[in-house]
């Protein structure tokens, strides 16, 4: 069931870390796609230390920049659990230099800051060897997965399947799940990916869901448990409409989910902020992805971004937390938000304007406009309309209240907002 502070908490912090940042490479996917063996990628466990894994300066770091929860990856398609996991012995704990359980104190840390707790967990897993020994429900199996780690039967007969094998694998993902429900305390959050290769019944998702709820009841999951999950996670790409619902939009900082050194293509806090801003005012939250180093330290590209996206956040809080989606597409160039009351709205724009903007649709003028960083009262006027069709409000906008990222605006209203979105006289 949804709970009320997700709805609330307009930013999360994923972290993608495992041993694919030791040579900076694909997570997973680097040998799937056969970039380079699986043999190579997994070599990679000898140089994973951990060395200084902090996340108590992670949790700070997050809590300062404004986020409300955080999601770690517990572990990845390639199966290499962060904890120490008894159903299989691929974790960091059994098979690398750090030797010891990160799931811990990371929890830990985020308690600590008041920050909700979030837990990746990948449903496939391309080392496990009865991972791959069924075929997805799908009409062409040999068009759905073309890697031996996926659908090793891609190309052979439904015969040639072993269900029994799969039944081990589904032993080993609810005892993995389990772990991770019942040794890290109350969890808030379940983030779920690699659904895809198989179907809602081959995993048997409600069973799962049913599950998780017993041991974790408080927890929500998104939308990747397939028809059972709580919320929708768009990726990479802001949507142009607002999923039904309750949703999260991630995407990373850079270009990449875990640390790859080649990648320099880190978006500017400008950039960031108006993803945010964008989010927030469809009513949607962001889960800004970061990849530390193998050994556990932030990338200080990635850090700057953060601090300077809490730094805009922290100076317009009032327009971020404890508001709903704004205005509607077509009447305002830029992004906005409501307070719950719906009788303030906050504008933000991202250009830099002549000398005013402009708001469509208002059946009512406000009572008061103002910049929300410094409180200047700005002067406005409504010009037009006719009839059920109301005029344009124009704002004022003087050029020292500016803001470099993205300025905000406040509009108060006597009474709760009342819009038109219709087509006017015929």
């Amino acid at each position: 069931m949804m709970q009320q502070w997700f709805l609330d908490a307009k930013l999360g912090i994923f972290i993608h870390y495992g041993i694919y940042a030791v040579k900076g490479i694909d997570e997973s996917w680097s040998f799937f796609n056969g970039k380079v063996s699986y043999e190579e990628y997994m070599s990679q466990l000898s140089g994973f230390t951990a060395s200084n894994y902090d996340p108590e300066s992670w949790a700070e770091l997050f809590e300062k920049v404004g986020a409300k929860y955080a999601v770690l990856t517990t572990k990845h398609h390639d199966g290499v659990a962060l904890w120490d996991t008894k159903a299989n012995d691929l974790s960091v704990v059994n098979k690398t230099p750090a030797g010891r359980d990160l799931i811990t104190p990371y929890v830990e840390a985020l308690r600590r800051h008041n920050l909700k707790v979030g837990f990746y967990y990948s449903h496939l897993d391309w080392s496990h060897p009865d991972y791959a020994t069924i075929l997805p429900k799908v009409d062409d199996p040999a068009e759905y997965a073309t890697s031996r780690f996926g659908n090793r039967f891609a190309y052979c007969e439904a015969d040639q399947q072993d269900p029994v094998r799969w039944a081990n694998f589904l032993k080993f993902h609810r005892q993995q799940l389990e772990e991770l429900s019942t040794q890290f305390g109350e969890l808030d959050l379940y983030w779920f990916d690699g659904e895809w290769e198989r179907d809602s019944d081959q995993f048997d998702m409600k069973g799962l869901r049913d599950q998780l709820q017993a041991w974790q009841p408080g927890a929500i999951f998104n939308s990747r448990l397939r028809d059972y999950g709580d919320y929708a996670t768009p990726e990479q790409g802001i949507p142009i409409v607002p999923p039904k619902g309750a949703w999260e939009f991630c995407v990373t900082v850079n270009d990449s989910w875990g640390y790859q050194g080649q990648d320099t293509n880190h978006k500017s806090v400008r950039q960031l902020v108006r993803m945010f801003a964008e989010t927030i005012g469809m009513g949607g939250n962001m889960l800004l992805d970061v990849g530390p180093y193998e050994d556990g330290r932030l990338q200080p590209e990635q850090v700057e971004r953060l601090e300077g996206l809490g730094d805009w956040i922290r100076r317009h809080s009032e327009a971020v937390y404890g508001t709903v989606a704004g205005l509607p597409g077509g009447l305002f160039y830029g992004a906005s938000t409501m307070n719950k009351a719906k009788d303030v709205l906050y504008l933000m724009i991202f250009d830099k304007p002549f000398d005013q903007i402009a708001v469509k649709g208002l059946l009512k003028p406000p009572a008061k406009v103002s910049v929300l960083s410094s409180g200047q009262m700005l002067t406005h006027k409504t010009i037009g309309g006719l009839g059920e069709t109301p005029g344009m409000l124009w704002i004022d906008m003087p050029e020292e209240a500016i803001d470099a990222n993205s300025t905000v605006f406040k509009l108060e209203f006597d009474h709760p907002i009342e819009l038109y979105v219709g087509a006017g006289r015929e």
